[in-house]
């Protein structure tokens, strides 16, 4: 077993060739051993049988013949004819003798120059009911075919004529022949040798070049020549379009492109063919067109890698990647470095969730889990950190990728600091121009708790100049009073100096009936003025969500503002029967927030419908409005992940559904 396992661990490190030509000649010697073998056996036994039947043939002769000089005793005679028959031709060599005896055994004459063998008369007696016997003897140490055949006449036997075959003889010619057919069989091997090496050398020869030429593109080498075959042209790519243009698709490979632009294919492809031959001819015009993609697809994949990589390098917005196992940054571009004011060496490797406080872990593998079936995600202003913990807000853009062998994410931000800052001053610069519209609301509702506490200052003073002394209980109602009006006076003052004061992009947990009751606080007195009412619906115990107060105020602000000027144009404040209401309904559905906020106004022409979100788009005259209140309101809602829907009829009113996720 150890030798059938080391010869055949032997063979398997043969080269292909000297496998295929091994094989060939094992099987063909073994197929040629065998037919030795068989031929041999063939030959010897019918090439036997053949000189027995010529051996019996010239004994019958003899019998035929001799008897008559049996019988007649004329022995002279009977032996020139055995004489004769012995030495015809080329029985000299075969015969060795013949001798005949009579029916008691006795030798009567024979061929022998040597004294006749005794042992030899009864050697190889005839059976009575056999036509002859062959037995093989051994006469002066010498093997002999001795045949013997009986001489009849009539029905009796008279005699029996021996004929011995040497068997030497027989043998000499059975090894000629034998020597005749292994000559034949080795030249028929020696024929086989030269036709399976050139046969082995023509089916491994494109083998070896393709393991040669693969070796060559394995180390990066796509410029060697595919010489295949001997006629071979020169292989150059500079003769293909395609490779020149790697805008152009090549139209045997592209076959999407193909299909698509199928008139624009090439008359005459240079490279691509498939030749008719057998299949080494076909092997190797296979992979010289697979080689021939490849180096196709290379040249673009490189083109696309050194633009790509041009384009990260370059752009205007900071780059990272991100290995999605430990969050470490991988790569980043430049700009990167610049914003955040890292050097390269300490900015790779650092943990990307160290950037800002929103890069929580989870969030990340929310977005490898998502990302890599769903497409991209998009987190707008999010607080990141410079070197040296200065706070600034981006915008940031993730994709899922593959990066060197590795799950990735590529995460493109953008900074909005200053856009944020705009948008501030914006707001702020709405607040004051809403607080200058309401200055004469604001100054009525004041006058309301300064009368009341004149009225109880000029009463205590009454008093005393009359010289009466007011009642105890009288003196606590008019304290009390007092009281309550500047608490009043100190809630409106505070009111809107928090609605006045510069929204911040902090989040907390808040009650949104808060900024809703605030609001109120400053434009109720107002709008009942203008007799619009507010019919309120406030929900109790409602989840808190994430979102900053102020800013809130500034969204309620605008939508109230915008139903008051939408009912003022479908009606006028003393016009008897008018429905002119804002409802305010807030409740929770589904893990969310809702507030309702609908008036009674002239509604919303649906052409219009979709762009009143839109910055600087309005509806009033000139001089009215920037078109900012909705567009602010839009940007606010979607900051603290809301959504908002508008229901609208023309002539009906306006609702708008603010949706916001609440806290888990």
């Amino acid at each position: 077993m150890k030798f059938l396992s080391d010869l055949a661990s032997q063979f398997g490190a043969l080269s292909l060739k000297n496998k295929i030509f091994t094989s060939i000649l094992a099987v063909v010697l073994f197929i040629s051993v065998a037919i030795a073998f068989v031929a041999r056996w063939i030959l010897v036994s019918s090439l036997t049988a053949e000189l027995e039947m010529r051996g019996s043939a010239v004994a019958h002769s003899i019998a035929e013949r001799g008897g008559t000089f049996m019988l007649d005793k004329n022995y002279p005679q009977l032996l020139s004819l055995i004489f004769d028959e012995a030495r015809l031709h080329e029985r000299k060599h075969l015969i060795s003798y013949i001798f005949i005896t009579d029916q008691g055994g006795e030798v009567l004459a024979h061929t022998m120059t040597r004294p006749f063998p005794p042992e030899l008369r009864q050697a190889n007696p005839v059976p009575r009911d056999k036509a002859r016997s062959i037995q093989l003897v051994s006469v002066n140490h010498e093997d002999i075919h001795d045949i013997a055949v009986p001489i009849n006449e009539g029905l009796y036997r008279i005699g029996t004529v021996h004929v011995g075959l040497s068997k030497s003889h027989i043998d000499s010619l059975i090894a000629k022949l034998r020597l005749t057919f292994l000559g034949f069989i080795s030249a028929i091997i020696i024929i086989i040798f030269f036709i399976s090496n050139r046969l082995t050398q023509y089916i491994t020869l494109p083998i070896s070049k393709l393991t040669r030429i693969s070796d060559e593109l394995s180390r990066g080498n796509f410029d060697i020549t595919l010489d295949f075959q001997e006629d071979d042209e020169s292989w150059k790519p500079a003769h293909c379009p395609a490779y020149n243009n790697t805008e152009m698709p090549c139209w045997h490979f592209d076959q999407s492109a193909r299909q698509a632009a199928a008139h624009r294919t090439c008359k005459s492809c240079v490279f691509y063919r498939k030749r008719e031959g057998d299949e080494v001819v076909q092997l190797g015009d296979s992979f010289r067109n697979m080689v021939w993609s490849i180096k196709l697809y290379r040249r673009r994949l490189r083109e696309s890698e050194e633009k790509y990589r041009s384009l990260f390098d370059s752009g205007p917005d900071p780059v990272f990647v991100v290995d999605c196992e430990d969050f470490r940054i991988s790569d980043a571009n430049p700009r990167a470095q610049e914003l955040y004011g890292y050097d390269k060496e300490e900015i790779i490797g650092m943990s990307y969730l160290e950037l800002g406080p929103e890069n929580r872990a989870d969030c990340m593998l929310s977005l490898e889990g998502t990302g890599a079936g769903t497409g991209c995600m998009y987190h707008p202003k999010v607080l990141h950190y410079k070197k040296g913990g200065r706070p600034f807000y981006v915008n940031v853009h993730a994709c899922p990728i593959s990066y060197r062998g590795r799950h990735a994410i590529i995460i493109a931000v953008t900074d909005i600091t200053e856009m944020i800052e705009k948008d501030a001053q914006l707001i702020q610069a709405g607040k004051m121009k809403s607080l200058g519209e309401m200055s004469a609301g604001i100054a009525h509702e004041l006058n309301q708790p300064l009368n009341a506490i004149k009225m109880g200052s000029e009463f205590l003073a009454l008093v005393q100049e009359q010289g009466a002394s007011p009642s105890p209980e009288q003196f606590r109602q008019v304290v009390v009073e007092i009281s309550a009006q500047v608490d009043r006076a100190a809630e409106i003052i505070n009111t809107l100096r928090a609605f006045g004061r510069k929204a911040e992009m902090l989040k907390e947990k808040i009650d949104v009936n808060r900024p809703i009751g605030s609001v109120l606080t400053i434009v109720r007195r107002q709008f009942e003025l203008d007799n619009i009412r507010f019919n309120l619906d406030l929900g109790e115990n409602l989840p808190p969500i994430l979102a900053q107060d102020n800013r809130l105020q500034q969204v309620f602000f605008n939508l109230l503002t915008n139903a008051r000027d939408a009912i003022n144009e479908a009606s006028q404040p003393s016009e008897a029967g008018a429905r002119r209401s804002i409802g305010i309904r807030t409740h929770a559905e589904g893990g969310a927030v809702c507030v309702d906020v609908s008036d009674s106004g002239v509604g919303i022409p649906e052409s219009v419908l979709d762009k009143i979100f839109e910055p600087f788009f309005t509806t009033k005259e000139t001089g009215q409005g920037m078109g900012l209140g909705l567009a602010i309101t839009y940007g606010i809602v979607r900051d603290y992940g809301g959504q908002i829907r508008i229901e609208s009829e023309p002539g009906q009113g306006t609702t708008f559904q603010l949706i916001f996720p609440q806290v888990q």
